[in-house]
């Protein structure tokens, strides 16, 4: 069993090749354009501070935003699906050490029942600034 642990992401790494992310519905674009309306998109980085606490936003089960305060989004679009997401599953994520990185694992689970409803990783993670005065 323990094997299993281990090989989850290279499982995972071997199906990202091949995955096509769901394309957003009109509501969960327009919602995730008016998250990020009036900010600039800038490079894209491998890992994020945990701290201070960010607030996750679902757009989709591909599409995550992390609200670090007003003037700083970032846009994280998951590599595989985290099935559930938008029905109100909550987000498990396995990371070592204060930082969420690209590769960590999340699945997803209905605390109700105790199911997993979905398996997937953090991709990168872009952020959106308010531009300065």
């Amino acid at each position: 069993m323990r094997a299993w642990i281990w090989m989850a992401p290279l499982l995972l790494a071997g199906c990202t090749g091949s995955y096509t992310p769901t394309p957003l519905t009109e509501k969960q674009a327009a919602k995730l354009e008016k998250a990020l309306d009036g900010k600039v998109a800038g490079e894209k980085m491998s890992c994020i501070n945990r701290q201070p606490q960010t607030n996750l936003t679902v757009i989709s089960n591909n599409v995550l935003l992390y609200r670090v305060n007003n003037r700083l989004i970032y846009k994280n679009e998951l590599i595989g699906s985290c099935s559930g997401l938008v029905y109100g599953d909550t987000m498990i994520v396995r990371s070592f050490g204060s930082q969420l990185c690209r590769g960590d694992m999340t699945t997803t689970a209905n605390l109700l029942t105790g199911m997993t409803s979905g398996a997937c990783a953090l991709g990168d993670f872009i952020p959106y600034r308010t531009p300065g005065k």
